[in-house]
C-alpha cells in the first residue's frame, strides 16, 4: 500500500469512525413498509462491536426489538490501555457506563450467555432464562488458549499478569513496574499471530520504556516474540532507535523474534523465568508479561460457529456465519483478513452487520457494503504512527482500496509525530462517543 497521504489519514480519523456510517443513515432514509410484528434480534457482547450493531439496528429500523447481553455492568476500553503504563490514563479513564444507550430503546440484559441453540434460534442464559432470537449477532471477544503454554494458565495470573483484557490485570501489571527496582529486567511474550490488536504488545513495550527512561533508566525490556516480524515493524524500529537506544549497548528494548528462539515454550512462575527457543533458553526477569495465544470467545465454540482455526469463518458481506444460519459474528471472534482484530475493525463490521441483518429482516437488497480501520500505536512521548485502510467486497473476499490508506511515513517531522499522537487521542474520544452515547 501507499504512504498515507493526509486527506486520507483524515478520512480514518473522523467523526464517523468509518466510512459505512454515512450509509446506514442513507439507508435509513429508504421507506420501508415494517413487519405487522417486531422481529426479535439478540446481540451477545457490549463491546466496540456488538454495541454499534446494535445502537445501528435500531436505528435503522425502531420496530424491531433488540436485546443486548452483557455480563458486566461497566466496559473498560483494551484501546489506550497500554497508556496505564506509562501514567498517562487511569484505569476509571477507560471505564464507560451503557447509561447513555438508553434513548434508542435496546434492550440490555446483564447477564452472561452459556449457549446457543441455532435450531430453536434461543440464548441460554446463566440464570436459566432463554431468549428467542430471529437473527443473533455474536460478538463474543477473545479468550485465551490456556493449554497451549505449560506452566501458565489462570492459576498464576496474578503473579504472571497477562494484562490483556482491560481492568484488574492492567492494575497488577503496572503495580509491578512500579514496584520494581532501578535495573530489573521486564519480560514481554508475544503469541504466534492472529491475536487481539496485533500492535499492542510492541506499543506496551514502548510506553513502559518510555515510563522506565523517565523513572528506571537503569532498567531494561525483553520482548520475546513467537513470530519473526510485526505489524509497523519499520515505523516502531525508527522510534525505539530514536527514542531508547535499540541496537546500543544502552538499549532500554531488546526485541528477540522467533527464529532466534523468541518463541515461549514454558513458563516457572515460582522462579519468575521463562524458557525459550528449540533448546529452551532460560530467561529470568523481575516482571513478566504474558500474553497467551488466542481464539474466539467461549460461547462461539458452544454454538458451533468457530472452525479449526480457532475463530469463526463468516460470509464478509453480510457476517453471517458460514457453519450456522441466521448468526452473525463480529469482532475479534470472526475471520475478516486482512481486517486485523481491532475496535476500529470491529465498528466497521458492526455497521455492515446492522445493515446486513435489517435488510434480511426487511425482504430488501442489501446495499453493497465497504469496511474501513484505523491503528494507532504509541511509540513515546509526541510520537505516534498509525495505519489507516478502506475495504471493499471482491469475489467474496476483503481488498485494500488503492490509495485509500496506508502507513504513517518513515523519517516524518517531530510535528508530524507530535500531531498523530493528538489524532489517536481525538479518535479515542470518538469511537467511545460513538459506542457510548
Amino acid at each position: 500500500m501507499s504512504k498515507i497521504s493526509r486527506r486520507n489519514f483524515l478520512i480514518g480519523t473522523g467523526i464517523g469512525v468509518g466510512v459505512t456510517a454515512a450509509g446506514i443513515l442513507a439507508y435509513k432514509m429508504m421507506e420501508v413498509e415494517p413487519k405487522s410484528q417486531a422481529a426479535k434480534v439478540v446481540i451477545i457482547g457490549g463491546g466496540a462491536g456488538g454495541l454499534i450493531a446494535a445502537k445501528y439496528i435500531r436505528i435503522l429500523d425502531p420496530t424491531l426489538e433488540v436485546t443486548l447481553i452483557e455480563q458486566n455492568l461497566a466496559y473498560y476500553t483494551c484501546f489506550m490501555s497500554n497508556e496505564l503504563f506509562n501514567g498517562e490514563r487511569t484505569v476509571e479513564s477507560l471505564k464507560f457506563s451503557y447509561d447513555g444507550l438508553e434513548k434508542y430503546g435496546i434492550n440490555f440484559v446483564y447477564n452472561q450467555a452459556i449457549d446457543i441453540d441455532p435450531i430453536a434460534r434461543k440464548v441460554v442464559l446463566q440464570n436459566g432464562k432463554q431468549l428467542a432470537y430471529d437473527r443473533l449477532i455474536v460478538s463474543p471477544g477473545i479468550d485465551f488458549k490456556w493449554d497451549s503454554i505449560e506452566g501458565y494458565d489462570e492459576a498464576v495470573i496474578g503473579k504472571i499478569p497477562h494484562a490483556w483484557k482491560a481492568g484488574s490485570q492492567s492494575l497488577i501489571l503496572r503495580q509491578q513496574l512500579e514496584d520494581m527496582e532501578d535495573g530489573g529486567t521486564l519480560i514481554i511474550t508475544v503469541p504466534k499471530k492472529p491475536f487481539r490488536c496485533p500492535t499492542a504488545p510492541y506499543e506496551r513495550a514502548s510506553l513502559i520504556a518510555e515510563y522506565f527512561k523517565r523513572n528506571k533508566p537503569n532498567s531494561n525490556i525483553l520482548i520475546f516474540d513467537a513470530n519473526t516480524v510485526f505489524p509497523q515493524q519499520d515505523l516502531f524500529m525508527e522510534g525505539w532507535e530514536k527514542l531508547y537506544g535499540i541496537k546500543t549497548e544502552n538499549s532500554l528494548i531488546e526485541w528477540i523474534p522467533s527464529n532466534e528462539a523468541g518463541n515461549l515454550v514454558r513458563v516457572n512462575a515460582k522462579e519468575m523465568a521463562i524458557y525459550v527457543g528449540e533448546f529452551e533458553d532460560e530467561q529470568k526477569a523481575e516482571v513478566i508479561n504474558v500474553i497467551p495465544p488466542q481464539k474466539a470467545g467461549k460461547i462461539a465454540f458452544k454454538a458451533g460457529l468457530a472452525d479449526d482455526s480457532g475463530w469463526c469463518p463468516v460470509n464478509l458481506k453480510t457476517f453471517e456465519s458460514s457453519l450456522q444460519k441466521y448468526i452473525h459474528v463480529i469482532g475479534d471472534a470472526c475471520i475478516a483478513s486482512p481486517m486485523p482484530k481491532a475496535a476500529h475493525a470491529a465498528n466497521s463490521q458492526a455497521k455492515v452487520c446492522a445493515l446486513a441483518v435489517v435488510s434480511a429482516l426487511q425482504g430488501k437488497e442489501m446495499p453493497e457494503p465497504s469496511y474501513a480501520n484505523t491503528c494507532y500505536s504509541l511509540i513515546g512521548e509526541n510520537f505516534g504512527v498509525s495505519f489507516t485502510a478502506v475495504y471493499h467486497l471482491e469475489e467474496g473476499k476483503l481488498q485494500y482500496v488503492e490509495g485509500a490508506g496506508g502507513f504513517s511515513p518513515l523519517d516524518a517531522s517531530a510535528e508530524q509525530r507530535k500531531r498523530e499522537v493528538a489524532y489517536a487521542h481525538s479518535w479515542y474520544k470518538n469511537i467511545t462517543n460513538e459506542m457510548f452515547n
